[in-house]
């Protein structure tokens, strides 16, 4: 027995180090000190004693001894490496180098230090911002129609006026440029609110601020062009669109067609050296009414006029839509919005130098640059929009299933119309979380390229999900298009969100593990560096200091994976207190073992996991649900961890940790190698599945109640959205009604008591059943008002549209002669 208990210890002695990531020398002298102690006074039998000590002289040995570790070891690992990896191609290297990494590389490492998570700072508006948002944001959503603007596919001339006058173009250029210089935060949440009120306004306002020629100009522009371009693009003078989808090249921008040669040619009547280019782009965003077109291309040098190279590489210009040549086309109709959007195209146009963004000295950056800017545009714009919806959803959806009725009470009594509604509360609060934090990022100078990939991807997603829910709860009154329907254009156009930026389905299958590999890990991109770097004089030394890191990397995630695994994480330690702490703990469980998966991966599949997008995506996901974990811890105590914010970021993390165990399990299953899916299910998750329920009915029961009564937490939750006042207003109507009902639930209780009693028929009108409890003086002259004022406007908040059949007639025939005009 006390054999036993001696070889456990030696098992946690090797483990510790292992755990804590010594260096090798301290590990050498450490672990020979343990097996001396053991081998002269411990009862731990020799046939185990003697394999350790060959196991620990080799390992010292090729740890400790460099030249013989390179050649029995490190000179065939390089060989085998270079076999099994693919080369990195010149696009894909420079969309890896675009873009910082953040938290998302502390949680893809396996120690996530929350610590340093807790000091980010709490993201705020400043008082500027908030007069923005509420002065000229508010009167803005006033003005925006969202029926009208969709019917007459196109947003009024006096909302683009104010927008203007109001400097919405030119929310985070600088000051100095004209410009509000504003927050990312404070962006994101103005395209939220804006949002809120009418999409296709939310898109013109978004673009411009985004992926444009203002956040390419101010980055990477001259002087003179910032001078020259950004004021007029502040002020609205200069309406921006950008170029780079083409028909044939979506997400693969390598295959760009769209061509230029360097040559000489007149401009403004001078020789001049520039660029003859030729483009034919779709889905541009604002091109039908642009005065100033981004465009990316690929540039030719034939004549090598610029230098010896002649494919020079993805460029970026600006083109004035005046220009000649350039073609502004027809309108698209996207997911039948009314945002403007279209084709625009160009034959042989020829170009100054002067064109390229940044000059001549940007000539083949183009691609790094994009991918820069767009790791911005998926930071704030995509879930500004998604969190709107989210949040709007929250807001209609609890105030409608507490004034709807069936079988004589409210449905959000239901359960299963209260399990849809803790669907969307708890994801709503996990989108809103999840987008203030990645636009906190922003402002803190970080361009997170990872994290803003998934980001963007899971909330549209989680928004699909939500405004279906909310479809759901609302039934007949959803689909019944009109001025009253505040939910139909947000489940119309959540596609385009989707879509747009990088679509969904390449953004998780590519793109979120795919770069997060390269990019958070510590030591993959330097080794596949080494590799193949041009000089092979000294790369085997250096990919021999590289790996043996690396080696030592993976057995601390392996040890520490085993431990976390067989004591189901209790024994973390983590700054977090309360409720929440348990999940913080499981936060760090997983990221330890999403850190050796991934190494498991890629040494068994190499180049191939690249290919195998499938499993690639399963590990993308854990990393997307560890951000968005993080993010709900984050945002309830930024909140003041209230009760209803505990509750709310409880649910949320049952969800996120049930869809990484989801994400493991299906990873697993689908390993090609069974013997080692095995071994990697029973050292993640040793006693079986740790979260295999998803949230409790209870907790999600507890998510209801502040969603359908006036509470402070609903309040403070719907505050960055827009919801009209009066009852012409869809989305005022329902908070009115909903107002009213809450305002006569006392008097609804008594009422009804007396019903019970059988002092009142049940069988009778609400009006008859008023008028004898008066009679009886059962209730008060102003519970009578409460009850007569909630039932008008009841009536009124589910009430749909209809129309005549020549209304019908003309939209349809408009419908069908635009189709016929862009045909």
């Amino acid at each position: 027995m006390l054999g036993l208990i001696e070889f456990i210890v030696l098992l946690g002695c090797v483990g510790a180090l292992a755990f804590y990531r010594v260096k090798p020398l301290v590990w050498t002298t450490a672990m020979g000190l343990v097996l001396i102690a053991f081998s002269g006074w411990s009862d731990v039998s020799w046939l185990i004693l003697l394999p350790a000590w060959i196991i620990y002289l080799g390992c010292a040995a090729l740890f400790n001894m460099t030249d013989l570790r390179t050649r029995m070891f490190s000179q065939k690992m390089f060989d085998y490496f270079k076999r099994l990896l693919p080369p990195i191609s010149r696009t894909e290297q420079e969309a890896l180098d675009a873009g910082d990494v953040w938290w998302e590389r502390d949680l893809f490492q396996g120690n996530p230090d929350w610590n340093k998570f807790a000091k980010f700072s709490k993201p705020e508006l400043s008082k500027e911002e908030q007069a923005f948002m509420d002065g000229p944001v508010n009167t803005l959503c006033a003005m925006l129609d969202s029926w009208q603007i969709e019917q007459e596919r196109e947003i009024p001339a006096s909302v683009w006026t104010y927008m203007r006058q109001e400097g919405f173009f030119g929310l985070s250029i600088d000051k100095k440029y004209g410009g509000r210089a504003f927050s990312a935060f404070a962006h994101s949440s103005i395209v939220a609110k804006i949002s809120s009120r009418s999409l296709s306004a939310a898109v013109s306002v978004m673009v411009p601020n985004s992926l444009g020629p203002a956040e390419l100009v101010y980055h990477y522009g001259t002087e003179k062009q910032k001078e020259y371009y950004l004021p007029r693009l502040a002020s609205g003078e200069d309406i921006p669109c950008f170029g780079l989808t083409a028909p044939t090249a979506g997400s693969d921008a390598g295959a760009i067609p769209d061509k230029g040669v360097v040559c000489k040619g007149l401009y403004e009547g001078k020789e001049t050296l520039g660029i003859r280019l030729s483009w034919d782009k779709r889905y541009i965003t604002l091109a039908p009414i642009a005065t100033v077109l981004g465009l990316a291309f690929k540039l030719y040098d034939p004549e090598k006029l610029l230098g010896d190279k002649l494919d020079l590489g993805i460029t970026l210009c600006l083109i004035p839509a005046t220009h000649p040549g350039v073609e502004i086309g027809l309108r698209h109709f996207p997911a039948g919005l009314a945002f403007m959007n279209g084709p625009t195209r160009g034959k042989d146009v020829f170009i100054p130098m002067d064109f390229i963004i940044g000059g001549e000295e940007n000539v083949g950056r183009g691609w790094q640059m994009l991918m820069a800017s767009l790791s911005i545009g998926r930071s704030i714009s995509l879930p500004a929009l998604s969190s709107a919806a989210a949040r709007l959803c929250y807001a209609m959806t609890g105030a409608y299933a507490r004034i709807r009725k069936q079988f004589k009470l409210p449905i959000a009594e239901f359960e299963g119309v209260e399990e849809a509604l803790a669907n969307i509360a708890g994801k709503s609060y996990l989108v809103e979380a999840t987008r203030s934090m990645t636009a906190s990022a922003v402002d803190l100078g970080v361009k997170p390229a990872i994290a803003s990939a998934l980001t963007k991807y899971h909330t549209t997603e989680l928004a699909r999900k939500i405004i279906d829910d909310a479809m759901d709860v609302h039934g007949g009154r959803a689909v019944q298009y009109g001025p009253s329907n505040y939910l139909a254009f947000a489940h119309q156009g959540i596609p385009v969100s989707i879509t747009v930026e990088g679509a969904n389905i390449l953004t998780r299958n590519l793109i979120v593990f795919g770069q997060g590999v390269m990019r958070c890990h510590p030591f993959i991109e330097e080794e596949i560096k080494v590799v193949y770097q041009a000089d092979q004089s000294n790369a085997v030394a250096n990919f021999d200091r590289l790996l043996c890191s690396h080696i030592g990397f993976a057995i601390s995630n392996f040890a520490r994976t085993c431990w976390f695994g067989l004591t189901g994480g209790h024994f973390i330690s983590v700054p977090q207190a309360g409720r929440l702490a348990p999940y913080c703990k499981q936060l760090t469980r997983m990221s330890a073992a999403l850190a050796f998966t991934s190494d498991v991966a890629l040494l068994v599949l190499g180049g191939d996991l690249k290919r195998r997008e499938r499993l690639s995506a399963r590990l993308g996901d854990v990393l997307s649900y560890l951000y968005m974990g993080s993010a709900v811890m984050r945002f309830c105590r930024e909140q003041g961890d209230t009760v209803h914010d505990v509750n709310s970021a409880e649910w949320a993390m049952q969800y996120c940790l049930h869809k990484i165990q989801e994400a493991f399990d299906e990873f697993t299953s689908n390993f090609p190698v069974a013997w080692i899916a095995r071994t990697l299910r029973a050292i993640i998750f040793p006693w079986g599945a740790s979260y295999r329920f998803a949230p409790k009915d209870k907790l999600s029961h507890a998510l209801v109640e502040p969603m359908t009564t006036n509470s402070a937490f609903r309040s403070n939750f719907t505050k960055g959205i827009f919801i009209g006042e009066g009852l012409a207003d869809p989305t005022g109507c329902i908070e009115h009604a909903f107002n009213a009902v809450l305002a006569a639930a006392d008097a609804e209780k008594k009422l009804q008591k007396a019903i019970k009693a059988g002092k009142i028929s049940a069988k009778d009108s609400l009006q008859q059943q008023l008028m004898f409890a008066a009679k009886q003086e059962l209730l008060t002259e102003l519970e009578i008002g409460l009850l007569k004022a909630a039932d008008v406007a009841i009536a009124k908040a589910i009430a749909v549209d209809d129309f005549t059949n020549e209304e019908l007639a003309g939209k349809r025939i408009e419908c069908i002669e635009q189709v016929q005009a862009m045909s």
